[in-house]
């Protein structure tokens, strides 16, 4: 019998949606960012939860007040990716016994911070205890059924867009895990990217009351991961011929002989929206998510063949379907 670490987390998933599949008919399927209950009169309750183990999920150098807040973004990033206001949240944090009492209130702070950031409210909870601490948040919203966003509606021809550059989590990944360097200021920088996350709610909720994005997804699993689920669950491929490299991840890759095309796409931890968006609203999208201070970036369109390839430096790259995965060990991709 083969164990969870041998299947990885998206194959473990896939196991218990199997099961689940033959008793419960969401009101949207199994397999999208969120969940969701049919209430009266066109409207959804939109439900999310996602859980933070310190021993596997809390980098080194964050700070339980960062981790607290980050618990939070994870939730609300995947609400985002569907167009929802999230509205409350509901807090279990178990902890082991020996946890000092500033610590768990560090914790508490940073669920605030978030709370107040995003707009909504924390309303409840349990606290037990655990070997190491388990926070997790169960998060609600609702929304009308046609402003969903789902994994599922990307059509040929659309536009593939982001909202941000990609690679410097897998760089700031690099640092904390593997011990590799950087000079202090670019360290700085890299180390943000995973210790204050954002997610793109504004971004999300424009571009739902346009309908003007046909598919999206949270892209906390990397992007070529989110890539190759919008592919599958719309059944369309990708051509990709702008990479949104950050910056800093390009400086860290040449300092370190890196790929940042590989940072970029196998990264994770990432809170971007990646989308696809009807060509003829495009432009239209693009500045009404400038109106609230974000950027939608072009990275390619949708195609008939099943399959994700980028054009970098004047060669075709297949896309592998890998990024962040728990159960499994990460790497860092080099050349």
């Amino acid at each position: 019998m083969k164990t969870v670490s041998e299947l990885g987390e998206h194959r473990v998933v896939d196991s218990i949606l199997a099961v689940l599949r033959k008793q419960a008919k969401p009101a949207i399927p199994f397999g999208d960012d969120v969940s969701a209950v049919k209430l009266d009169r066109g409207k959804l309750l939109i439900l999310k939860t996602d859980t933070m183990v310190w021993d596997t999920d809390v980098p080194p150098g964050m700070t339980a007040r960062q981790a607290g807040r980050k618990a939070l973004v994870m939730n609300v990033s995947d609400l985002a990716a569907k167009g929802v206001k999230p509205l409350a949240a509901v807090v279990s944090l178990s902890i082991p016994s020996s946890t000092s009492i500033d610590e768990v209130l560090s914790i508490i702070k940073g669920l605030e911070d978030g709370a107040k950031e995003y707009g909504l409210e924390i309303i409840g909870g349990d606290t037990g205890e655990a070997p190491t601490i388990v926070l997790s948040i169960s998060m609600a919203g609702i929304a009308d059924k046609g402003t969903i966003i789902l994994r599922s509606g990307a059509k040929v021809g659309d536009i593939v867009a982001t909202t941000g550059p990609f690679g410097n989590t897998a760089a700031a990944l690099a640092i904390t895990l593997n011990g590799l360097e950087a000079p202090h200021m670019l360290k700085l920088k890299l180390l943000r990217s995973i210790y204050k996350p954002k997610a793109r709610l504004r971004e999300g909720l424009v571009l739902a009351s346009l309908k003007a994005a046909t598919s999206s997804i949270d892209s906390s699993d990397g992007l070529a991961w989110s890539l190759h689920e919008l592919s599958r669950m719309s059944n369309v491929g990708f051509k990709i011929t702008n990479v949104p490299i950050a910056p800093e991840a390009e400086a860290f890759a040449r300092i370190h002989g890196l790929n940042p095309l590989n940072l970029a796409l196998y990264g994770g931890e990432e809170y971007e929206l990646v989308l696809t968006i009807k060509p003829e609203l495009f432009d239209k999208a693009a500045a009404s998510v400038r109106s609230v201070g974000g950027e939608l970036i072009k990275m390619g369109v949708a195609i008939s063949e099943r399959r994700v390839i980028v054009d970098y430096q004047g060669k075709l790259h297949e896309v592998e379907a890998k990024g962040w995965e728990h159960f499994t060990s990460k790497h860092l991709p080099r050349n």
